[in-house]
């Protein structure tokens, strides 16, 4: 008998752990709602909600074999070693999972158990991602490899094993608010197949022009990113899918053809971006939380301001793109990159923030939280990893160029309503000062001059570029291979990623 551990991988489709599981025995699938897991501050009622539904979806894939889905709720090692008592297994299959620090220490416990009770613990990558890899060099073409290679189908045959499942536990049991989502996604694989269709079909013809701007986004970008995070679609299937209708568009017209392969092709790039950032947490988990680069040390930790941090957090800095992305996400568990980045820019930049707790912050608000893309994008914003060009947006400048007229702007933040367009970004400079809205809390020419003083200062010290050259040796993307004497960091090799889904 095999025990099936579904992860991240709800999914019964492109499973190597389900197929292979299937073919050697019968088997019990399993899912583990760890309570302690869910106590971390990263994670909120929204994941939660998520969640729920796609395992829904899973039970529902699996009752057209007859069998379902067994939820238990619980510590890991402790519910593996009731079920050997119960069925004596000796296999166990699951994905390889690179996710937050909590997850990464309960593996190494799971697999100290398995050692220990001669149980063969069998883990298969996805999206292309390796454990213990020694070298950068090559891992593009290895994953361009991979996603080539057939999808996983569903095993026809299946033989499974009964075992009593466990009530989910609800929102307050686990101490998780209820969070009620503005046009709140919805979890499942039903789901994520319609949005993949829609968007290679209708929505993503703008995607790399409108993706930008929060006005756009929300149509013109797939919305994929929470269904890739708990796998109910793999980067394969999206990969692959993509890459058909690419094909596809040699047989229509030329204008229409431009726009569409221009977009298409942009989208598949941030698939395999997506992957290289997961890559980065694979290989050095410890940044989750302590700066890529060590020069960087006590740069801002002992200078935290709780009140700026408040402020930002409930979207009233005076900076009208600011709040209005943050009252934005709030609401609704979703943001496009750019915003993103705007956000963790003004917090680290502007505010002199710590990454790590605005991070935090913003990790229970993803409803997409994936660790490996949300820290090393945010130690990037925040001029952290030393390999990548310092930039610091003007939230100003952002408004304008991507919300020109403020309809983004007085929708999130209605005390602007009546706000002349003239001064939607800036409503300080206005005669008539909106009530209720508060002034800047910095000055943002002063904040970013001082912020970028400080970041090169740090840069020019002697030992940052022998330390920025092992951070790109071991994280670095790089189309030829190169030795850690040979790298130079120049300008094409900086990583400019940026991720919208």
């Amino acid at each position: 008998m095999n025990i099936v551990w579904f992860k991240r991988d709800l999914r019964l489709e492109d499973n190597e752990s389900f197929l292979e599981a299937a073919r050697n025995g019968p088997i019990l699938p399993i899912y583990i709602i760890e309570k302690q897991l869910w106590l971390q501050p990263d994670l909120t009622g929204r994941h939660y909600n998520f969640l729920k539904q796609c395992l829904d979806d899973l039970d529902h894939s699996l009752k057209s074999y007859g069998a379902r889905l067994i939820i238990k709720v619980g510590d890991v090692v402790q519910i593996l070693t009731e079920l050997k008592e119960k069925h004596s297994f000796d296999r166990l299959y699951s994905h390889q999972e690179t996710w937050n620090g909590w997850t990464f220490i309960r593996d190494i416990e799971v697999r100290a158990w398995a050692r220990k009770n001669r149980v063969h613990w069998i883990e298969k990558t996805q999206h292309g991602v390796i454990r213990g890899l020694s070298s950068r060099n090559g891992w593009s073409a290895n994953w361009y490899s991979c996603m080539n290679k057939p999808a996983f189908q569903k095993p026809t045959d299946i033989m499974f094993v009964n075992e009593q499942t466990d009530p989910m536990p609800t929102n307050y049991e686990l101490k998780l608010d209820h969070d009620e989502l503005y046009g709140a996604p919805r979890g499942g694989r039903i789901e994520a197949k319609k949005l993949l269709n829609s968007f290679l079909n209708s929505r993503g013809e703008k995607y790399r022009s409108e993706m930008s701007s929060p006005l756009t986004a929300t149509d013109s970008c797939s919305r994929l990113s929470p269904h890739i995070a708990f796998g109910t679609i793999s980067v394969k299937e999206v990969y692959q899918a993509t890459k058909n209708r690419l094909q596809d568009l040699q047989h229509i017209s030329t204008d229409l053809k431009k726009d569409w392969s221009q977009s298409l092709k942009s989208f598949s790039s941030r698939l395999r971006w997506h992957c290289h950032f997961i890559q980065k947490l694979e290989s050095e988990p410890e940044i989750e939380f302590r700066n890529m680069n060590s020069c960087y040390n006590g740069l801002r930790e002992h200078c935290f301001n709780p009140t700026y941090f408040e402020a930002w957090k409930c979207g009233h800095t005076g900076y009208p793109m600011i709040d209005a992305c943050m009252r934005f996400l709030t609401a609704t568990g979703w943001l496009n990159f750019r915003m993103r980045a705007l956000l963790i820019s003004f917090s680290s930049q502007h505010l002199w923030l710590h990454w790590r707790e605005p991070s935090v912050h913003l990790a229970g608000l993803f409803t997409d939280y994936e660790p490996g893309i949300h820290y090393s994008q945010t130690q990037m914003q925040s001029g952290t990893t030393g390999i990548n060009t310092i930039r610091i947006y003007n939230p100003i400048k952002q408004g304008l160029d991507q919300d020109a007229k403020g309809s983004f702007v007085r929708q999130w933040v209605p005390e602007l309503k009546d706000i002349d367009n003239d001064f939607i970004h800036t409503p300080w400079l206005c005669t008539h000062k909106p009530k209720g809205y508060p002034p800047p809390i910095v000055d943002e020419k002063t904040t970013r001059e001082t912020a970028s003083k400080k970041l090169y200062a740090v840069k020019r010290k002697p030992e940052h570029k022998e330390i920025a050259r092992e951070v790109y040796v071991k994280h670095g993307s790089r189309k030829r291979k190169q030795t850690t004497r040979g790298t130079q960091i120049s300008s094409k090799n900086k990583l400019q990623g940026e991720l919208n889904f």
